[in-house]
């Protein structure tokens, strides 16, 4: 079981790892000491249900429905582009490191919220963990599979929680105002950009 289960772990790791609207987020609240364990509990626990329904064999009902695709992306290409937008706002207005009890701010329902739209509304979470992931893990037979998504669902594990709670070693340098500047530019343009590539995306799907 443990060739599957590295497999998984690399496979896994190399999709989760990608510079996408979900780790923009993630890192940007880790940073901003918001709720450094609630938000990559859930980025994982959504990650754990969408590998383990792609290895039981959901992968192809997704891939085959057009029409739940094409309203997904334009969905998330909504929200990218008004979270974008706010990011815009902060980088405009300038941000500084909170300081002081450091009581994060917002509230956890809010904090809970917008994870689950970064994630779930992004239709590339479900083509890399239900579709590829689901795909991949059909190389293997019986209990293979399941080391194999242990493998993905570990690595999901270990990367969400070292760049929650890893961003805070990046404090010192957002104690300046234009460290924020550019942290908030850059996910801004990330957050665009993965709109842009849903909309597209929705465009050249035929229902």
């Amino acid at each position: 079981m443990l060739g599957p289960f590295i497999q998984g772990a690399g496979v896994g790791g190399g999709l989760i790892i990608a510079i996408g609207a979900q780790n923009a987020f993630v890192l940007s609240q880790g940073v901003r000491r918001r709720f450094p364990l609630v938000i990559p509990t859930i980025c994982w626990l959504c990650d754990c249900v969408l590998i383990l329904a792609g290895v039981c064999g959901l992968g192809g009902a997704v891939s085959g429905n057009p029409l739940w695709m094409r309203l997904t992306a334009w969905a998330g290409a909504g929200f990218l582009m008004i979270y974008g937008l706010r990011a815009l706002q902060t980088a405009l207005a300038g941000g500084r490191l909170e300081s002081g009890s450091g009581t994060p701010a917002g509230s956890v329902r809010a904090a809970i919220l917008t994870t689950l739209a970064v994630t779930l509304l992004n239709p590339h979470v479900y083509l890399d963990t239900v579709v590829l992931l689901g795909s991949l893990s059909g190389q293997f037979a019986g209990s293979g599979r399941y080391a194999f998504a242990a493998g993905a669902i570990m690595a999901s594990f270990l990367w969400f929680f070292s760049l929650s709670l890893g961003a805070r070693l990046l404090a010192p340098i957002f104690r300046r105002p234009v460290a924020w500047r550019v942290l908030d530019s850059l996910i801004c343009l990330t957050m665009w950009s993965m709109a842009a590539s849903l909309v597209y995306r929705a465009l050249s799907v035929t229902v």
